[in-house]
């Protein structure tokens, strides 16, 4: 083997080649302008959005300054109730009336049929009747 005799303080070059085809072409990606079109797309997405808002701005301050003019033929409002079929606008309300209404009719004595003796009486009462004096039975055939 041969050895490599250097002076003292020389240093041996560096197994690494400098050759121009290992290195990254420069010409091929410009950075600097990669980065210059999104900052300008940034600055533009931000001023269009700036933009729509003043537009929405304007348009909403122009709708509510305009005054439009009552139809001569339409009619007053009021308390006119909508056409027939009328829907429900608070259901749960609704059901928690009838329910009530139906609890007090199964709870309390009333009328049914003044001219009549027709009167009503609460379920636990018909109950407690009904098992005191039973159900009427039909009578059988010889």
């Amino acid at each position: 083997m041969s050895e490599l005799h250097l002076p003292h303080g020389a240093h041996a070059e560096s197994p690494r080649v400098d050759s121009p085809d290992v290195r990254h072409e420069e010409s091929d990606v410009n950075i600097r302008a990669i980065f210059g079109f999104g900052i300008g797309l940034a600055v533009a997405g931000i001023v269009i959005s700036f933009v729509v808002w003043l537009l929405f701005q304007h348009f909403e301050a122009r709708e509510s300054r305009k005054v439009t003019p009552e139809f001569p033929l339409a009619a007053q409002q009021g308390n006119r109730l909508p056409p027939e079929p009328r829907l429900q606008t608070n259901p749960r309300a609704d059901l928690a009336d009838l329910r009530a209404q139906e609890e007090n009719v199964l709870e309390t004595y009333g009328w049914i049929d003044k001219n009549a003796s027709v009167v009503r009486i609460p379920i636990e009462e018909a109950m407690k009747l009904t098992v005191q004096r039973g159900l009427p039975a039909r009578q059988e055939r010889r």
